[in-house]
């Protein structure tokens, strides 16, 4: 998938920005606060409803209106082409495909897969299991046609265990923990799938990246420690009922990153951080890319998170995967590839020829 048509209303300083990108590479450069990063933010946002720098569609609004909007054209190898449009205010959103009202935003996200590398990406190493949770969810989304009903299925009957373990309603627990457990294990076996393809295409991501990452160890933790889900429930019912939460299931589970035996982010510079975090994230490009569903790369600030060397590196395997790519940064920097540049200042977008 790629676009074919950027149109950006009042989103942040973008007031009005009209873009026609290269099918292949285009690149943002500009000073800090010109734009470049609201520009991949407007995909980002037109894809998942959400801003990865705000939780708050509120700070997103710019100052001509109480709404901005996204729209692009685009092309899929299908052949095919859509149109995609989305509104927000403050409370509410509008989203559209060819013409279509949606009822969700993942309609959005299945037309436009991406994967994103911006300058917190080091908090897949070094972060909260969460961080590496929806990392993983992303890419099953993509690669998985039932994982969005097996990921709601699960987080209604998390939502409901909670609730009867607050309000000490032990009568219930039998019945709801064999559901529990059914949809857990159903969730924790597609994020284990693309966590094990995801490690082994990190290997050798890493022994181009970087000599000695190579040694990086992936491994996916369940969420529980017993040899199965529904026997990890009933064993720490009680503690789970004095502190009214679920203690055991996927809503735990996380990726260990192990280097010489010890946890990544306690023995990486936070420079090897990120190349692991660039790693990870180009091999989920590259999983999306085996399964037809080739995303959208946003590179942000790249030239900035890596030496010159590293800078190439990443961006020549970005861009064998074969879909569009966008990169920001302050400097103008032309690389020996066919693409387009953009010149962003003062929320103005203009392209170079």
């Amino acid at each position: 998938m790629r676009i074919t048509k950027l149109q950006i209303n009042n989103l942040r300083n973008l007031q009005s920005v009209e873009i026609e990108p290269h099918p292949g590479l285009n690149l943002l450069y500009g000073p800090n606060g010109a734009g470049k990063t609201s520009v991949l933010e407007s995909i980002v946002v037109l894809s998942r409803g959400r801003s990865f720098r705000t939780k708050h569609a509120a700070e997103l609004i710019g100052k001509s209106g109480e709404t901005f909007n996204v729209f692009a054209d685009l092309y899929g190898k299908d052949n095919r082409t859509y149109k995609l449009g989305l509104q927000r205010s403050k409370r509410h959103w509008r989203a559209r495909k060819n013409g279509q009202d949606l009822s969700q935003l993942s309609q959005l996200t299945r037309v436009l897969p991406l994967v994103l590398m911006e300058p917190n990406s080091h908090l897949l190493v070094s972060g909260a299991p969460e961080i590496r949770r929806k990392f993983l969810d992303w890419g099953v989304f993509h690669v998985e046609q039932d994982f969005l009903k097996v990921w709601r299925d699960f987080s209604k009957i998390l939502k409901q265990r909670n609730a009867a373990l607050r309000f000490r309603q032990s009568e219930l627990l039998d019945s709801m923990d064999v559901v529990f457990s059914e949809v857990g294990i159903k969730l924790g076996r597609l994020r284990r799938l693309h966590s094990s393809e995801i490690a082994s295409k990190v290997k050798y991501l890493l022994e181009e990246l970087s000599s000695g990452l190579e040694k990086v160890r992936i491994e996916y933790k369940e969420g529980w420690n017993r040899d199965s889900l529904a026997v990890a429930l009933e064993e720490c019912r009680e503690n789970d009922l004095v502190r009214g939460l679920s203690g055991s299931g996927p809503h735990r589970a996380d990726i260990s990153l192990i280097y010489r035996e010890a946890a990544a982010k306690a023995v990486l510079s936070r420079g090897e951080q990120k190349i692991l975090a660039a790693a990870l994230l180009l091999s989920q490009a590259e999983i999306l890319a085996k399964h037809n569903r080739v995303p959208i790369l946003l590179l942000d600030d790249l030239a900035s998170e890596f030496d010159d060397e590293h800078y190439e590196s990443v961006l020549q395997r970005a861009m064998q995967i074969g879909g569009q790519v966008w990169v920001s940064g302050t400097r103008k920097m032309v690389p020996e590839l066919d693409h387009k540049m953009f010149h962003v200042k003062h929320g103005q977008v203009q392209e170079m020829l």
